[in-house]
């Protein structure tokens, strides 16, 4: 929130870029099997999930254990993870065949549903976690020490690795977000996503896809401890600079981007539904041959499908969807609104007596 309570334009276009970054992201996925598909893939990677826990990080700041704060995370967090988890594996199973079993169903998140309940947690250990800027290197040692093991239950390995960017969010001084919104930051910032894109072009030779997603164990992946640890240090000092990089190219003045800030709830959550529905359909097979045409089509779709989820039209009446109880409880206030000046106009059924001060 900017100075005065008023909500931040830059804020509000940073979350709009990032999740329409996500859906760009599972939209890639739908391409032809191709290196350009290897490479945009894994730049998206690189950055796209540590900014997003980031910046979640830094608009967690003012949760407390209080009854309001509390309750809100059981209705905006638990209730559609609750809701959504069902729907996405039922969705799989009985729409697009994906999915042969009901299994596990909230135990294992289901894509993309693992990051409401591994944000509740987080936002669960914030009290603590924004005490001191000390727990900033205790979350890189627990990153590290994640990779030992795999657990797969509420996707603890990935709350657990993802965790520094989380509470480098928490801790994220003021200042920092200040030199990103410089003016001279975006030729800094592009200028390292340029180096992140060439990275991406050989990341099999350095570690693998499957290591950006802070999810497998070193085991898994076929690295020892030592070279499990040592190779998620480097991704997360790459991340961290590759997220300053993102946040410096994005328009800090207010624009059609900051309305739609509000509806990223709606875009992330149901912009899934689409992309799992198209691919069964056969989207690969719609692409044309040349992978840069197809890469533009599949990114440009992409972008349309997160401008009209979130556009304040669409979002306003979907929200009911993703956030149903804060959304009934408003539509009840309304409701009261209106009937109280109705009542309040209607004459008192006992007259008042001549000289009687109504107010006592």
């Amino acid at each position: 929130m900017a100075p005065g309570g008023k909500r931040d334009p830059w804020l509000d276009n940073v979350k709009m870029v990032l999740v329409t970054i996500v859906v760009v992201g599972h939209a890639v996925v739908l391409m032809p099997f191709s290196d350009l598909k290897s490479q945009v893939y894994d730049f998206i990677y690189y950055v796209h999930i540590p900014a997003f826990v980031l910046i979640t990080g830094y608009l967690s700041r003012s949760f407390r254990w209080s009854k309001r704060h509390l309750i809100s995370l059981v209705t905006t967090l638990l209730i559609p993870y609750v809701i959504y988890e069902w729907l996405m594996v039922n969705f799989r199973v009985h729409v697009t065949h994906e999915v042969d079993s009901l299994d596990r169903m909230w135990l294992n998140p289901h894509w993309p549903m693992w990051y409401l309940i591994v944000l509740l947690m987080w936002r669960l250990l914030t009290p603590i976690l924004k005490l001191h800027w000390v727990f900033v290197p205790i979350a890189i040692g627990v990153s590290l020490l994640a990779g030992l093991r795999n657990n797969e239950l509420f996707d603890i390995n990935r709350m657990l690795g993802l965790l520094p960017f989380f509470v480098i969010g928490l801790h994220l001084p003021k200042v920092s977000l200040d030199a990103a919104r410089a003016r001279w930051s975006g030729l800094a910032g592009g200028a390292v996503l340029l180096l992140i894109w060439r990275l991406a072009a050989h990341t099999d030779d350095h570690w693998g896809t499957q290591w950006l997603y802070y999810r497998a164990s070193y085991d898994e992946l076929g690295a020892t401890p030592g070279d499990g640890m040592w190779i998620r240090l480097r991704l997360m000092i790459i991340a961290v600079v590759g997220v300053f990089a993102v946040l410096s190219l994005i328009p800090r003045r207010r624009s059609f981007l900051t309305a739609m800030g509000a509806g990223t709830m709606v875009v992330y959550l149901l912009h899934g539904f689409v992309i799992r529905y198209v691919e069964a359909q056969g989207y690969e097979d719609w692409m044309p041959a040349n992978e840069w045409l197809t890469l533009a089509t599949t990114v440009t779709l992409a972008v349309l499908l997160a401008l009209l989820l979130a556009s304040p039209p669409v979002a306003g009446r979907l929200n009911v969807l993703v956030d149903p109880v804060n959304s009934l409880l408003a539509l009840r206030r309304t409701a009261d609104e209106r009937r109280a000046p109705a009542n309040a106009d209607q004459p008192s059924a006992t007259p008042e007596r001549p000289g009687r001060d109504p107010r006592r």
